[in-house]
């Protein structure tokens, strides 16, 4: 055996102190914790691949307009909680120039990140029918979702759709459905942390069965237009973003300018509700919120008791990052393309050391290179894997913890610098004699 980049005893050391009996279980926070720890007692530096934090520095078009509308003194001044009229209106303009819908700009409505956003859904979906108390998600999918639907003490049902793609994903989607307590369906795409991107017919297939069931599908579009194989850049021409909007009138998409526009600080993001839900009466959600309709419940009962509205200023610098890349004047899908270089080198190395990529393909396509890859090790369960890595300063989570059954990691390409890719390659070429393959 080589010695490993960081001694063994430090990591098992750490994890033990941190009381971690199974790191396949391990919290995205904590094995951030154990890296950084690991990384300053021993002085070497870690991979970080666990965090899905942007690695990129903020559209220009956000801070400039932010910075001015501060200037200009609008931190004195509470937002609207509709939101600001400006953002509205662009937002539905880019709507209409990337995805190819149309949303009335009354149904887009500003929240603090897609985080506040699934929340505030989450309420509002969980109360519009009593019999309909449960939310179904088709994983992997983001672990924290899963969190506030604890918080709110609303259960969920879960399936991890590896084995459910294309026609598949019909029988398996209403066999969850029929039940007749489904409330809301919440999936990612492109998806965090597989990275697999629905197609037109899956997406009607959902269209179709939401509609059938009367089920809310709540979108979440974190990593929007950022299936690279398509050239998505381009604000009113196709290909546009695929979306279960062409298929149902039953979705709230939730766009968020963390990813998109490296605007994860200021937590600014939209949900534009369907013109034909926002203004649909739901008898249970009428009797509780003096009869308003979905689109206010959300916004005037939910979001105001949450936060009374949205950071104004951030308003400011969503409108103008929208307005500049409808108007041709910001290509916000080139600079963050980066993410998708940096993954398909990062696979290579994987590869080249007898790594796979766990979910490797969008039905009969190899899987897009983005902001997540998922990869595994023959003869290694997730945690395995996750903990030894450790011992090469690399980190990331594990696949279970994202609802996922299949044995893997996540891996986020948001941190790796240049210098880094040497780096893991020399630490997976030991990692692989040290773990040689039958």
């Amino acid at each position: 055996m080589k010695p490993t980049p960081i001694k063994k005893e430090l990591i098992d050391g750490a994890i033990k102190d941190f009381g971690i009996k199974d790191f396949a279980k391990a919290t995205i926070r904590e094995v951030k914790s154990i890296a950084a720890y690991a990384e300053k007692e021993s002085g070497v530096e870690y991979i970080k691949m666990e965090m899905g934090i942007p690695g990129l520095p903020a559209a220009k078009f956000g801070v400039e307009a932010q910075v001015n509308a501060l200037r200009n003194g609008i931190a004195s001044s509470y937002p609207d909680i509709q939101g600001y009229p400006e953002l509205k209106q662009q937002a539905s303009r880019f709507v209409k120039a990337f995805i190819g819908v149309d949303i009335d700009a009354k149904g887009c409505i500003p929240v603090t990140g897609s985080m506040q956003g699934t929340f505030a859904s989450f309420l509002t979906c969980s109360q519009a029918n009593k019999t309909k108390d449960t939310v179904l998600f088709i994983d992997p999918g983001f672990p924290v979702q899963k969190m506030q639907l604890q918080v709110l003490n609303v259960k969920y049902e879960t399936f991890d759709v590896y084995d459910y793609r294309g026609d598949q994903l019909a029988g398996k989607l209403e066999s969850y459905l029929s039940k007749g307590n489904i409330c809301a369906i919440v999936y990612s795409n492109p998806n965090n942390p597989s990275w697999i991107c629905f197609n037109e017919d899956e997406l009607k297939i959902i269209g179709q069965l939401a509609t059938k069931y009367d089920a809310i599908v709540m979108e979440d579009l974190a990593y929007f237009a950022m299936d690279f194989r398509k050239n998505l850049s381009v604000p009113f021409e196709p290909p546009y973003q695929a979306t279960v909007a062409r298929y149902t009138d039953n979705y709230m998409l939730l766009i968020s300018g963390s990813k998109a526009f490296s605007y994860a600080g200021e937590r600014i993001g939209v949900v534009c509700i369907s013109d034909k839900l926002f203004y649909r009466h739901f008898p249970d959600l009428a009797a509780r919120y003096e009869n308003l309709n979905f689109g206010m419940t959300f916004s005037t009962r939910m979001l105001y008791a949450l936060s009374s509205g949205t950071s104004h200023s951030a308003q400011y610098a969503m409108a103008a990052m929208f307005k500049a890349a409808c108007d041709r004047e910001y290509d916000f899908r080139k600079e963050i393309s980066v993410y998708g270089e940096r993954a398909k080198k990062l696979k290579e190395i994987f590869l080249r050391h007898k790594f796979y990529v766990v979910y490797d393909k969008d039905l009969d396509d190899p899987i897009a290179d983005g902001f997540y890859f998922t990869v595994g090790y023959p003869g290694m369960t997730s945690g395995e894997l996750a903990h030894e890595l450790m011992y090469y300063g690399v980190s990331a989570i594990c696949l279970i913890t994202t609802g996922s059954q299949q044995e893997g990691l996540r891996v986020c390409t948001s941190f790796i610098t240049n210098n880094q890719y040497q780096l893991l390659e020399e630490r997976m070429a030991i990692f692989e004699e040290n773990n040689p393959v039958e």
